[in-house]
């Protein structure tokens, strides 16, 4: 198996562990949402909905690029909700502050992961 399936298997998971987990634990969610934002509750649900969409489109060779493309600018519109958290990390006691950070850097390598592993095999002349 490839490196870059590798990769592609792994961000089908999280995104379709994460997109799950915005209906089954919509509170944690909530949570990490800075409270000056509209509609929270409505970003959780749709932001969770996308994530299983993207998932989805990964799938299907057809639609992988797209939904990579689609799974990118979702992780730069959530960085939001993960700067509050590292910025307030006593609203997550259970987080080491460590860790708080370490996810900022891991979203650029995720940023970075879904870019390659969803970019198509150049053709060869």
């Amino acid at each position: 198996m490839s490196w870059k399936k590798l990769g592609l298997y792994f961000v089908f998971l999280w995104f379709a562990i994460g997109g799950a987990a915005h209906f089954v634990v919509t509170d944690f969610f909530l949570k990490i949402i800075p409270p000056e934002l509209p509609l929270r509750l409505e970003a959780v649900y749709i932001s969770g909905v996308f994530e299983l969409l993207g998932a989805a489109g990964l799938l299907h060779p057809k639609l992988r690029r797209a939904a990579g493309l689609g799974l990118f600018l979702l992780i730069i519109v959530v960085t939001p909700a993960n700067i509050y958290m590292w910025r307030h990390p006593e609203l997550f006691p259970a987080v080491p502050e460590s860790l708080l950070a370490l996810r900022l850097l891991l979203q650029v390598g995720l940023l970075a992961l879904v870019w390659w592993s969803t970019k198509p095999e150049s053709k060869q002349t």
